[in-house]
């Protein structure tokens, strides 16, 4: 019979290569893995998921994919890899996609709903037409689409920022002068960026279309975020990279970097920006444009305005929300969309932890006693202060330490060298944290001198040295950093394992930033997840928003007359009302004051007084991603064997068979259960994991494994009556192993290999008890069917 490879090797690849999908610079991609498997944990150790993987992927050029093809053996239906050559082009942001099982050929076109059968595949150049036919481009702008990207072996696109780049090419290209991508922090938007520009740079397109390169502005609204940019992803540039600073004008240059801050005009000087013409720039790329650069009352719109000619390019990592409703209203609906919940579970982003550490005076509230002078002799109002007041209002020390205090033994019970941020409310908050941390952890800063650092505005180079050195894989210290605004966005630190909220984060889009802090993978480094220590409750409020990773949404409203005739219509974004009273500054800049007395008329200083911790709660990730859950495992187990098998029959059916139960096993790790610790949970480790099952889905009795191996022998005593004696003895010695270690001890050729089994002889030997291996298989089979009978 043939198999699925045979398909492929005899019956697909040849008719590929007759409509010629090997004739370079096309190309056919076999067995295409994208996706790394989403990360989970089984008996408490982090593993990977499945991985995605196409049959084969169609390229019309190296860096433009085209089609998918699901294959399947030549003995099975077409039309059992419809469904998954539909899913697999979906996720790739493909048009096309075919199912074949070598006889047959079904084509499913997205864009125009069909499913035809075909009697053999497309050319390239027919479907190169049918796509360019959708896609609208004249001549000149279609061959530009097709520029190759820059090669990097080490670090190649992933498949969303494949598609992320074609869409903002097709965009441009096609006219479209404002255009926005949506991709989750920790994405690789700044990759995204550079291919966008080096194939427009290299393909010398500009919109005037003139023969020249064109001319591309890369704006942020922090230095960090642009000279990381310019000095690392676009390094191959060269010489036609500069930074624009107040010194530092060019214009013989083609690609530009610059903060908003550097070229805006304010109340010392008019804007920098107007140094170059309006229709200077060809294009203009703006990261993080959620940040204010879209707000119509913004003096950084100016820029935007003024060189209103050019291509706009907006990169965010935020939906539309009320706080992001005017970057949404400027640039217009995303061009694709790649979400937080996809790369965790595409497995290109960490999963998390979240431990909400609840102080008794952030549960009850403080109030000051009668009289109570703060650290400067002022007298504290008399009021009841709650965890949004802390640090705003007034500052206490005791809380500072308490919470210093819980996230050293936190440390200590994990991992002291764990690269930690923690985010406080203003830099003199995250000053008095350092100090709280530097006391707790004498003996490790006695040592390592950086351990603890702080890095916000005010330390400038020294605030940009340390946090060097902490991005830096191979550096050891500092280990902990304490910051407000400043480490928000756009601070890669892949090795990042803990986030820690000291303060309350009210707007959705700084808290997706500040939790993006430790999505980055790093396996070769061990970090395959991260913990969020949340001592404010911001992150079991924000997750437990329903649009917290959601697709952007939107109500209409319409109105009606009697008659049914429209009236009125309109459009407004659903929002929360924590939306609506965001705290977050209307400048990202971090502007606070430069000295802790400044400070007197807003903040009042308590330094007496004890806080104690009082909860600490664990909140998972679940299975499907898309909530947290403080639930045990025994909680959904059952819910999640009743969607993969219908009845205990089914169930039993596929455990009983060796060769599925593996199978079985791994798609429940997939949903997040692992079989020895749901044992330990239940406390029923003596049990088959079967009956355990079985329990918690059907309430069916539970069984221990030597009671089972006891009814077998009592129902069926003449089970291995047709084989002599010392056929009988192996038997009857592996029934014994599977009552103290389960099913796994009945695996050949594993099971003859231990006691008191291998005291039998080698495998030949024991073979030779049965009749030869074939008849000591059957009988083995025989044996685990009677074992899962009833």
């Amino acid at each position: 019979m043939a198999t699925e490879a045979d398909t492929c090797r005899k019956l697909i690849v040849p008719r590929l290569q007759r409509a010629g999908w090997d004739d370079p610079p096309c190309a056919i991609q076999e067995q295409r893995t994208f996706t790394d498997g989403r990360v989970m944990f089984v008996g408490g150790q982090p593993r990977r998921g499945q991985k995605k993987r196409a049959d084969y992927i169609l390229r019309y050029r190296p860096d433009y994919q085209i089609a998918v093809i699901e294959a399947k053996a030549g003995y099975r239906s077409v039309q059992d890899g419809v469904q998954q050559a539909r899913d697999y082009a979906e996720v790739l942001g493909l048009r096309f996609a075919y199912a074949s099982n070598g006889h047959e050929i079904v084509e499913i076109d997205l864009a125009a709903g069909t499913e035809v059968t075909r009697a053999d595949f497309p050319t390239p150049a027919e479907l190169w037409g049918r796509q360019r036919g959708e896609l609208d481009l004249p001549d000149a702008a279609a061959a530009k689409l097709l520029a190759p990207g820059f090669p990097d072996a080490e670090r190649p696109l992933r498949y969303y920022q494949e598609i992320a780049v074609n869409r903002a090419l097709e965009a441009i290209l096609g006219g479209e002068r404002r255009a926005l991508l949506n991709l989750c922090t920790g994405a690789g938007k700044t990759a995204v960026a550079f291919q966008i520009c080096w194939r427009l740079w290299s393909a010398g397109w500009n919109k005037r279309g003139d023969h020249r390169k064109p001319k591309v502005l890369f704006l942020a609204d922090r230095n960090i975020l642009v000279d990381d940019p310019k000095d690392k992803t676009f390094a191959p540039f060269g010489d036609a990279r500069w930074k624009l600073a107040s010194n530092a004008v060019s214009h013989g240059r083609d690609i530009y970097f610059s903060t908003y801050q550097a070229i805006a005009a304010d109340e010392r000087r008019p804007g920098l920006y107007r140094e170059f013409a309006p229709d200077f720039f060809d294009l203009i790329v703006i990261d993080e444009c959620h940040r204010g650069s879209a707000r119509a009352d913004s003096s950084w719109r100016e820029i935007l305005n003024w060189f209103e000619p050019a291509y706009q390019l907006g990169m965010t990592a935020t939906p539309l929300r009320e706080e992001s409703r005017d970057t949404y209203a400027y640039f217009g609906e995303a061009l694709y969309t790649y979400s937080l919940a996809q790369g965790i579970s595409d497995g290109f982003l960490a999963p998390y932890r979240v431990h909400r550490i609840v102080t008794d005076i952030d549960a009850v509230g403080w109030r000051p006693s009668a009289g109570e002078l703060d650290r400067f002799g002022r007298e504290v109002p008399d009021d009841e202060y709650q965890t949004r007041d802390f640090e705003r209002v007034v500052a206490l020390r005791a809380r500072t330490e308490a919470i210093a205090r819980h996230l050293t033994d936190f440390l200590k019970s994990t991992d002291r060298f764990a690269k930690t941020i923690v985010f406080c409310v203003d830099q003199d908050h995250a000053s008095e944290m350092r100090q709280a941390l530097i006391n707790l952890n004498s003996d490790l800063v006695a040592k390592h001198a950086d351990y603890v650092a702080r890095v916000t505005a005010n330390e400038g180079d020294i605030g940009k040295g340390k946090l060097s050195s902490f991005q830096d894989l191979e550096a050891e210290t500092p280990v902990i950093l304490t910051t407000s605004q400043l480490l928000t966005t756009g601070v890669d630190a892949p090795t990042c394992k803990n986030v820690v909220l000291a303060r309350v984060v009210g707007s959705m889009a700084e808290f997706k930033q500040i939790i993006g802090r430790g999505t980055r993978l790093r396996e070769d480094y061990g970090k395959l997840w991260f913990s969020i220590l949340d001592y404010t409750g911001t992150a079991t409020e924000k997750f437990a928003d329903p649009a917290f990773d959601g697709d952007p949404v939107a109500v209409t409203t319409i109105e009606i007359d009697q008659d049914g005739e429209e009236i009125e219509r309109e459009t407004a974004e659903q929002h929360s009302a924590e939306d609506r009273d965001s705290d977050e500054p209307t400048k990202p800049t971090e502007l606070p004051p430069d000295d802790p007395s400044d400070d007197l008329p807003r903040k009042l200083y308590v330094d007496g007084g004890e806080v104690e911790v009082v909860a600490h709660l664990v909140y998972d990730l679940d299975a499907d991603g898309k909530r947290l859950t403080c639930r045990k495992l025994t909680d959904w187990t059952g819910e999640k064997i009743r969607t993969l098998f219908a009845t205990p029959a089914a169930f039993r059916a596929e455990w009983a068979l060796p060769e599925k139960r593996g199978a079985v096993i791994d798609a429940l790790a997939e949903r997040g259960i692992d079989l020895h610790a749901l044992a330990r949970d239940t406390g029923r480790p003596d049990d088959d994991a079967f009956d355990l099952l079985c329990h918690l889905a059907w309430n069916a009795p539970l069984t221990t494994r030597s009671e089972r191996a006891k009814a077998l022998r009592a129902r069926n005593p003449d089970l291995f009556a047709r084989y002599g004696e010392d056929a009988r003895a192996v038997l009857d010695a592996l029934l014994d192993k599977y009552a103290t270690g389960g099913p796994d001890q009945l695996a050949l050729p594993q099971a003859l290999k231990v006691q008191p089994v291998s005291d039998f002889g080698n495998p030949s030997e024991i073979a030779r008890r049965f009749g030869g291996p074939q008849a000591m298989r059957a009988a083995m089979a025989e044996l685990t069917e009677a074992l899962y009978a009833a």
